[in-house]
């Protein structure tokens, strides 16, 4: 469904062009009663919510115009708001788009007989997917997607494949913006596609060794949970094809995979407490599925194979931060699982690299990522040394076992994204490429720093930072605080080049590493979530205290951004302690944390109970009520706020910001900006080109930046 201007943008644009200063759009309030277990709430904007059916209607009914004039009036009262900031918002974008190298590639790796590489041509959005054969200098074009993008207002490409006999590509397309791809398959050979044609699933294909059978994930249709592993043989319809595996248990998805070995492809079935993984073997895609180890709940585990042996990344018998066992490819129940490395309290380890000869251990310690490599064969051992204060490291692709050289990443806040080889015997490393950053950028004008602030129980979290030389520690800077800290998942002090537009006009930028990720371990991520949630939003206003006592910042010049489950923390810090902060900008903000909890219908819900409570048990209702940021609007003042949203979005549905705006509006008792934009053609991630998602980017920094009286 196509943007349709109605009504109450036309009045608001009327407003803006007679001179007076814009009246933010005011929702209608519908009361709407969500029960639950006997619990009762009123909803006043629950009207804002339109089902799909609703959104992909020829001919919108009543309630999706509705909607529809909803968020065009929040857009154009977003417009009105930013138009004196438009030159701003134009050199901002051209700035961060002048820094990327328009012909820009990645490095090669060799992949069965094939060097693999994507390229990215001048003034295209989309990237190009190259191979060329080992020992020859021809590349030739696996996949052009600007060309899938043509008549596309969003394009999303997902699990690109080859076939083992490297004649056929499989491969995933999403033009909504949901997350369901359409599996296709081109011959490489011809360059035609084949006719089969798979709709609703995850974009994952994974081939058997026959190359002509495969299999995939199909989604609910509703949910959008990916739920069932199907097998399909090309040339047969799709119609035919064969359920290998359904996951009934709701609060579970499943994904695909293969060995390192290629033997087997994996069927890992997960949630955020237990997994347990299938597998089949590759030359015998009809045969027996083998569960490997039974699921049991707080049991986490992978699984590699390489040289008969299977290794296994779990947290079996306690070992929270993890430990990695293997065991012979023919007995696989933990009986048989013998230790390689140890558990350890205070290093966390995240995954693993096997080789014929090494294992590559990449683990957590006091918040960095270091690795790790150990000899199988007299199992000496010996870390990368990478001789900065803050920075990440990672794995990077490794396809081949049998070498000495293992692909890994680094970045930090000012070193752009470099790609190694390391050679393991020899102990060199080889800078294969580092990101091209245009514009002038010199990593030596800035500085980063590595702190600990002190929260209110008395943990101590990292704090990551950096500013360009010549900053000022006098409370005067502006800075902008950025988080996660959700799902455990990590954030890294890795390069932005986008940040290089606010550290040039003066802004610090810092990262807290706040509990619900898992920096410090796996204890860090238990205690950021259920019922310990709150430390989460604390830990992030108690590191904005932090920096403001230090004098990198003053509440008049402080800057919040989270997105997602990010969002949340963003909605929830500005119900507790607005006035730290002068502005914010909530990114896809999951904030109506209560009702979406309680809707097992809308994707994603019902496997995010072990992260965020179930609500249907008092006990979660009610402590998931006292920080869900919707819930808990009240009549107090709050700082600058932009929201953004994705009509199409299948992680946070986009009426959850839109009502909480909704509510904003009605509570809150200041004169600051509150705006709203909404992307009406993109989804969780934004636009899907890479110059066309920088306006969104350039909209948020001409934000701070006009909050700090910066205009150029």
């Amino acid at each position: 469904m196509k943007r349709t201007l109605l009504i109450l943008t036309a009045a608001v644009i009327a407003m803006t062009s007679c001179g007076r200063k814009p009246k933010p759009p005011v929702a209608e309030k519908i009361p709407f009663v969500v029960e639950s277990n006997g619990n009762e709430r009123v909803d006043n904007y629950f009207w804002m919510r339109l089902s799909d059916e609703q959104k992909n209607a020829e001919t919108p009914d009543s309630q999706a115009v509705k909607v529809l004039s909803w968020l065009d009036a929040e857009n154009a009262y977003a417009d009105a708001i930013m138009k004196h900031t438009v030159p701003l918002q134009e050199k901002l974008f051209e700035e961060l788009k002048g820094r990327i190298k328009q012909d820009d590639e990645t490095v090669p790796y060799l992949d069965n007989g094939f060097w693999y590489n994507t390229k990215y041509l001048p003034g295209k959005e989309y990237p190009v997917l190259y191979r060329r054969k080992d020992g020859t200098d021809k590349p030739e074009v696996m996949l052009d997607v600007n060309l899938l993008a043509e008549g596309h207002e969003y394009t999303g490409v997902g699990g690109a494949s080859p076939s083992p006999d490297n004649n056929l590509l499989a491969y995933g397309t999403d033009h909504v913006s949901r997350r369901q791809y359409t599996l296709q398959f081109k011959d490489l050979n011809s360059g035609e596609l084949l006719p089969d044609n798979i709709l609703n699933t995850t974009g994952q294909a994974v081939w058997a060794a026959d190359s002509k059978t495969l299999f995939y994930v199909s989604k609910d249709p509703e949910t959008l949970r990916a739920a069932t592993v199907m097998m399909h043989v090309l040339g047969t319809p799709s119609s035919d094809d064969r359920v290998v595996y359904n996951e009934g248990d709701e609060t579970f998805s499943v994904q695909l995979g293969k060995t390192k070995s290629r033997k087997y492809i994996t069927i890992v079935s997960d949630q955020t407490l237990t997994t347990e993984v299938r597998l089949i073997e590759a030359e015998n895609p009809t045969g027996t599925v083998q569960v490997f180890e039974p699921r049991r709940v707080d049991h986490l585990y992978s699984v590699e194979h390489l040289n008969g042996t299977f290794y296994i990344h779990t947290n079996a018998d306690g070992a929270k931060n993890f430990k990695l066992m293997s065991c012979p490819e023919n007995k696989t129940g933990m009986a048989s699982w013998k230790e390689v490395i140890p558990h350890r309290a205070d290093v966390l380890l995240e995954n693993f690299e096997v080789f014929d000869n090494y294992i590559v251990a990449n683990e957590r310690i006091k918040g960095l990522t270091n690795l790790r490599i150990i000899s199988m064969a007299d199992k000496s051992e010996h870390f990368l040394d990478f001789g900065e204060e803050a920075y990440t490291a990672g794995i990077s692709v490794n396809p081949n076992a049998n070498t000495t050289l293992l692909r890994y990443s680094y970045s930090s806040l000012t070193t752009p994204n470099s790609v190694y080889d390391y050679d393991m015997a020899a102990k060199t490393k080889t800078l294969l490429k580092q990101d091209s950053v245009l514009g002038g950028f010199d990593k030596n004008n800035y500085e980063t720093k590595r702190l600990w602030a002190t929260a209110a129980d008395g943990t101590q979290v990292p704090v990551s930072l950096v500013y360009r030389k010549g900053f000022k520690q006098d409370g005067t800077a502006p800075l902008l605080l950025y988080a996660y800290g959700s799902y455990g998942s990590s954030t890294n002090p890795s390069f932005r080049s986008g940040i290089i537009s606010l550290l040039d006009r003066g802004f610090v930028y810092a990262i807290a590493h706040i509990r619900g990720g898992s920096e410090m371990g796996r204890q860090w991520y238990e205690d950021g979530k259920l019922l310990k949630k709150i430390n989460t939003f604390t830990d992030f206003n108690d590191c904005a205290r932090f920096l403001i006592n230090e004098k990198y910042s003053s509440a008049e010049h402080l800057y919040a951004m989270g997105g997602s489950a990010g969002g949340l923390l963003m909605g929830a810090v500005a119900n507790i302690e607005p006035a730290l902060y002068n502005g914010i900008i909530a990114q896809v903000p999951f904030v109506d944390v209560v009702s979406t909890m309680l809707d097992e219908t809308i994707p994603l819900t019902t496997f995010e109970w072990d992260e965020w409570g179930d609500p249907r048990k008092q006990e979660y209702y009610d402590y998931m009520l006292s920080y869900s940021p919707y819930d808990q609007v009240k009549a107090q003042a709050y700082p600058n706020m932009l929201v953004t949203t994705g009509y199409w979005d299948s992680q946070v549905q986009y009426w959850e910001p839109a009502k909480w705006v909704a509510k904003l509006r009605e509570m809150k008792t200041d004169d600051n900006i509150l705006i709203m934009d909404v992307n009406m053609t993109a989804g969780h991630g934004g636009a899907s080109g890479r110059f066309e998602r920088l306006k969104t980017t350039a909209l948020e920094y001409a934000f701070m930046l006009d909050l700090e009286g910066i205009n150029e």
